[in-house]
């Protein structure tokens, strides 16, 4: 009865949070004396489509000949590799703009190049720049996805098409494009979202009003102009948006059944000849791709390291504080709901993904025009910003344990009800040790997410509310690009310490 209760709980606190978030931004727009977009809104809406748009599907169309190299390769590093597919996701996204800046800027090594043979230099502000962050920020998430699809084909299929003399082609069409049919479509929706409501990537790289988004007008008219009712109308157009993908993301997804196989981890055939050459290229773009700018952070950080801003410890002290707070809340609550749906109470599975039909910065919004009347939005910068980032990594940390929590309630439950054992004695004794190693991983992915997060507090901080995200941007505003590259490299040092600090606390306590 406990833990139901807390469910509930925990569900109806997130409903409140969400009815409150666009309760204020619905009450805000209908006190709006002028409800049609203006022309800049207009431009802004059909930006963020397009950018959004392309950058989902350059990130899907690359990511599947990387992923198929991946998996029918093998070579020294192959899972180093894949494990560093991970790190331009968990880079705060300040970051990995000041690495592909300095990759990619007027004065990088590709302009550097293109100038030598005598072609003009590439300009990184604008549609072209918005989408190659995005596509380097979602193209290792992709080919992680497809990865995935091509090992959970089971080997003995290849092994059969091989011994039936069946070309690359024929085992392409019969093995890989069911899989691919199966995974792409909610991959493509995935990164269109992600890409709909990315702020700091269109602040930094934007370039201007033809180049701005829904997100960064929402920004502009509550900072700047103080337009209230314009921005509610932009956060309700967002918000319809964000929920109309993600409920098209919800029945894009389909299963590709192969059958059983058995089990055994055999290398997938891997055809010789132009091919493998092929493979091995394309793997060597992407290490260049992937890797280049995370090079780049590392190098021009150090030296920046002795120019850092006073205010950098207490910016990091901010954000390390925020990191830790929001990945247990975020924690607690998928915990709570994940056991809870394991359990039957179906429904509560609406309410952890919630978050999903709104961008972090629509939810500041909706809060910010909450909270204004009454005070300064200043005052509660820190913990609004809490709030959001532990509600926005909510989806993912659930979506991790309710798998790992059904099989547990599965394999554990009948045996504990018929032990007696209910209540703390059981989350200790059975369910944290059982699902320790998702919940440090998922811990851990939340407080990175935050770590780097530069939504919610730009719309709400001031100077002694300066996280060191916030912090980074100002400084690359300021063209204080040697500080902007050291506070970097301490952000991006503290955010994979907590990454690997919560993921080893999950693994050491998991139960063998």
């Amino acid at each position: 009865m406990a833990s139901r209760a807390g469910a509930i709980s925990a569900a109806l606190l997130g409903l409140a949070v969400a009815a409150l978030t666009l309760g204020s931004a619905a009450l805000t727009a209908g006190h709006a004396t002028d409800w049609s977009l203006g022309p800049a809104d207009g431009a802004a809406l059909r930006f963020t489509l397009l950018q959004a748009a392309l950058s989902a599907l350059v990130s899907c169309l690359l990511a599947i000949p990387l992923a198929r190299a991946l998996a029918r390769r093998r070579f020294p590093g192959r899972l180093a590799l894949i494990r560093l597919l991970a790190a331009p996701f968990l880079l705060p996204v300040v970051v990995a703009v000041l690495g592909l800046l300095a990759i990619f800027g007027r004065a990088g090594p590709v302009n550097a190049a293109i100038s030598a043979l005598g072609l003009p230099t590439l300009s990184i502000f604008g549609l072209h720049g918005v989408v190659l962050a995005h596509v380097f920020l979602n193209l290792p998430l992709v080919a992680r996805i497809l990865l995935q699809g091509w090992q959970a084909i089971p080997a003995e299929r290849f092994r059969l098409a091989e011994a039936l003399s069946m070309p690359p082609v024929a085992q392409f069409r019969h093995l890989e494009a069911p899989m691919l049919r199966s995974l792409l479509p909610g991959a493509l929706a995935t990164v269109f979202l992600l890409c709909l409501t990315s702020f700091a990537v269109a602040l930094t790289l934007g370039g201007g009003p033809k180049a701005s988004t829904l997100e960064l007008a929402i920004y502009q008219a509550l900072r700047f102009e103080f337009d209230l009712g314009r921005a509610a109308l932009l956060a309700a157009l967002q918000f319809g948006l964000c929920a109309a993908i993600t409920l098209a993301s919800f029945r894009l997804t389909t299963a590709a059944v192969f059958g059983p196989g058995l089990g055994r981890d055999i290398a997938i055939p891997a055809p010789k000849g132009w091919r493998r050459g092929a493979d091995g290229v394309t793997i060597g773009l992407a290490i260049a791709f992937l890797m280049g700018p995370l090079l780049a952070i590392l190098l021009r950080g150090l030296p920046g390291l002795t120019d850092l801003p006073a205010g950098l410890w207490p910016a990091l002290g901010r954000s390390f504080g925020l990191a830790v707070l929001s990945a247990a809340l975020a924690s607690g609550i998928a915990l709570t709901l994940a056991l809870a749906v394991a359990r039957g109470q179906g429904w509560l599975e609406l309410t952890a993904m919630l978050p999903l039909s709104a961008s972090g910065l629509v939810m500041g919004t909706g809060l910010f025009l909450a909270i204004h009347p009454q005070m300064s939005p200043e005052m509660l910068a820190l913990p609004v910003t809490l709030a959001v980032n532990a509600a926005m990594a909510l989806p993912y940390l659930f979506r991790l344990l309710l798998p790992e929590t059904r099989a547990l309630l599965a394999d554990y439950g009948r045996l504990c009800d018929s032990l007696g054992l209910s209540g703390p004695a059981r989350l200790r004794l059975v369910i944290l040790p059982r699902l320790a190693r998702p919940l440090g991983f998922g811990a851990g992915l939340a407080a990175a997410l935050s770590m780097g997060d530069l939504g919610v507090i730009a719309l709400f901080a001031g100077a002694r509310t300066e996280t060191l995200p916030l912090l980074i941007q100002r400084l690359m505003g300021a063209y204080r690009m040697e500080a902007a590259a050291g506070a970097s490299l301490v952000l991006v040092g503290a955010s994979f310490a907590l990454f690997w600090a919560f993921d080893r606390w999950g693994a050491t306590r998991a139960a063998a």
